[in-house]
């Protein structure tokens, strides 16, 4: 199973997935967390934050996870895109696949900001940044969407996880 977590740079994807990952791990000994940062970490940040480089940034996402999936693996993914193609490509080739879109405003964003992203876009010291000069399209079949505005904190955002996804696994016992 591909439980994939989208959302604009400081929805919550990273924070929310640890907390599923954290409250799951011990019941599903078969559960990995993929996030798209330790991923670019992984090799060697050799890629770009431009529209194509997040594009192939998530195709290594998406072979990793089918390499992962192909072991009997849960996989929580928490990883930025905005391309509709790859959305596709995702129902289409995970065996079982649940989307989770985490919707925030800029204003909400750039109130977070965890990465300085935005202030440094806004100061001339950042670009290719979705949502602002690069276009986000947002999910259009998502199985689940969480408007971050609209949620009083990242905790209840996380019970509406926690209340929506059913993992079609068996329980181990450790």
């Amino acid at each position: 199973m591909i439980v994939w977590i989208t959302g604009i740079s400081g929805s919550g994807k990273t924070t929310i997935s640890n907390r599923v990952y954290n409250k799951y791990k011990d019941k599903f000994s078969n559960l990995v967390k993929v996030d798209g940062d330790v991923v670019r970490e992984i090799f060697g940040n050799d890629l770009g934050f431009d529209k194509q480089s997040r594009i192939e940034q998530i195709k290594r996402i998406q072979k990793l996870c089918t390499f992962l999936e192909g072991q009997g693996l849960i996989v929580l993914v928490a990883a930025l895109y905005s391309d509709n193609d790859l959305m596709a490509w995702n129902r289409s080739n995970f065996k079982n696949y649940y989307e989770i879109y985490l919707k925030a405003s800029i204003d909400l964003v750039k109130s977070r900001d965890p990465k300085g992203l935005y202030k440094k876009f806004y100061i001339g010291q950042e670009q290719n940044i979705v949502g602002l000069d690069i276009d986000y399209n947002e999910p259009k079949h998502y199985d689940l969407k969480i408007n971050m505005d609209e949620v009083f904190s990242i905790e209840e955002a996380f019970e509406k996880i926690v209340n929506n996804i059913n993992f079609p696994i068996r329980e181990y016992n450790n």
